[in-house]
């Protein structure tokens, strides 16, 4: 009988550099770096962070776009049972400096793109020891390539185990206020050979990166590829084109985008003359593909399966596999597209309702969900752990219904969480940016139907007594608090907002009158 083995991300490093040492690990545009050259540059920079005064299970911070140094960093602290902690680019600087200070790294990793927002948040981030630059230097700064030089080959005598804190992924909370969810090397690893399998990745493989690496998603899905010692091809930003070009040029194998992304794919004028005949699989999150994209992408991407994988950042739960992608098929068939699947493997999922009491089939509730790749609970955040693992299981605040054959249907968002071009954005976080505005009473912040992104962020705003402000300067104004994003596109007035008997807004009301509105924003 075959012994349990406690491993760690710095043992799949070791053994993928033993077996697949020659092989790509990650490309960007025209480089590359093998994972023999991942595991080497992981010890010496994991050596240079231990020079500086780091120990094991301190934080290192990093604010980049997706590259192959970002992906050499978070595997030095994984080698060496760091925490990376990841923050979005796309953030507002009072965002960054919060993440910042509650993650608390004792160095910082940023590329020269953001080093003016980084010197300008340098006195509010005490935590902070010593700044690297990843692609340049600075007077207060020093360069990624001089701080490596100090690091030895042979890596810091410090390394991950398995119960090691592995990283902290940041996201807005209902309240608005940024969470760090907790991902052990344990659980993490998990759900990482989950996907892989899942997405049925094979050792030739090389799987487009395109969502960002400080995102559960992308980074979760670049690690499963390396599971099986592939390739995961970075791209700094999404362009269609530049998608399209990269198949050519990588013979991509695995594409993960989210549905809005792949319509976008789909209706650029490249896509008729491209070569797309290596891909063998899409992976889409963030909610079903509609039926019409999906036929659009069969036809054009012949051959190809197609899987559904829904979560958060802390737990993925259900699967939508390619055998379940029939859009000709019969009615059942058509109607397990609008699903997000059947439970991971290893995961428990269940819908309940308000009284805790499990839900009847076609009874929608709040889904609940356990496993043994989940998060361990929140960075600083006893109180929201209590409340989120409460009986030990993770109360997600999605609300869904199981169908007579296991699938699971999404219905409503506890949350008031809004999915825009791939983008989660919370409404709570939206109404507090809106209500710092001193011509604003009251507002209620929904989602409306997008042909391009999806959904789209809607403000309904009622104002203070003799004061009104235009659309374009209340949306500027949340411009200046919050990511671009998040930011809404659309400002409704109304004299009222509709009120529940409790005195809360009334967002069903508020849906059911303005959110079939179509706008191409």
């Amino acid at each position: 009988m075959l012994d349990y083995l406690p491993l760690s991300f710095a043992d799949d490093l070791e053994q993928r550099a033993r077996f697949y040492g020659k092989q790509p690990a990650y490309t960007q545009d025209q480089r590359s770096i093998s994972h023999g050259e991942l595991l080497a540059s992981a010890r010496q920079i994991a050596s240079a962070l231990y020079h500086a005064g780091l120990r094991h299970q301190d934080r290192v911070g990093i604010l980049a776009m997706n590259s192959i140094e970002f992906g050499e960093i978070m595997a030095a602290t994984q080698w060496a049972g760091y925490i990376l902690a990841p923050v979005n680019f796309r953030l507002a600087a009072a965002e960054v400096a919060s993440i910042i200070q509650d993650g608390g790294p004792r160095l910082f990793f940023f590329e020269h793109q953001y080093a003016s927002l980084i010197e300008s948040l340098r006195d509010r981030l005490p935590s902070v020891e010593q700044f690297v630059c990843i692609d340049g230097e600075t007077s207060w700064a020093s360069s990624l390539a001089n701080f490596r030089i100090a690091g030895d080959p042979q890596g810091p005598s410090t390394r991950a185990r398995e119960e090691d804190i592995c990283c902290l992924i940041y996201t807005s909370g209902t309240t608005g206020k940024p969470k760090g969810v907790i991902w052990g090397h344990r659980e993490y690893r998990q759900l990482v050979q989950v996907d892989t399998w899942l997405c049925d990745m094979q050792e030739p493989d090389s799987t487009l990166i395109v969502m960002p690496m400080f995102h559960l998603g992308g980074m979760v899905i670049s690690l499963s590829q390396h599971v099986r010692g592939g390739c995961a091809c970075l791209q700094r930003q999404f362009d269609p084109l530049d998608v399209l070009k990269a198949i050519e040029t990588h013979k991509l194998t695995i594409l993960l985008l989210a549905p809005t992304m792949v319509q976008m794919v789909l209706d650029h004028p490249y896509v008729a003359q491209a070569d797309l005949s290596s891909v063998r699989t899409i992976i889409y999150s963030a909610a079903p593909m509609p039926v019409s994209v999906l036929r659009r992408a069969i036809k054009v991407f012949k051959g190809c399966g197609f899987v559904n994988l829904f979560g958060q950042s802390e737990i993925c739960m259900f699967s939508l596999s390619p055998e379940n992608h029939r859009p000709d098929g019969d009615e059942r068939d058509r109607k397990r597209l609008g699903s997000v699947g059947k439970p991971y493997p290893n995961l428990l999922a269940k819908v309940v309702d308000d009284a805790g009491n499990e839900c009847l089939t076609g009874q929608a509730g709040e889904i609940l969900a356990r496993s043994s790749a989940m998060f361990r609970g929140y960075w600083n955040n006893h109180a929201a752990t209590l409340q989120t693992l409460r009986g030990g299981w993770c109360h997600t605040g999605d609300m869904g219904r199981f169908d007579e054959d296991g699938y699971l249907y999404l219905v409503d968002r506890k949350k008031d969480m809004i999915i825009t071009g791939g983008e989660n954005v919370y409404s709570r976080e939206v109404e507090e940016a809106l209500l710092a505005h001193p011509a604003i009473s009251e507002c209620a912040v929904i989602g409306i139907p997008d042909e391009k992104w999806g959904e789209s962020v809607c403000a309904v705003v009622t104002f203070k007594t003799g004061r009104s402000v235009s659309e374009s300067e209340i949306i500027e104004h949340c411009r200046t608090l919050i990511a671009s994003y998040k930011k809404p596109k659309s400002v409704i007035t109304v004299a009222e907002l509709p009120k529940l008997v409790t005195g809360k807004i009334n967002k069903l009301e508020l849906r059911a009158h303005y959110g079939q509105a179509k706008r191409g924003h």
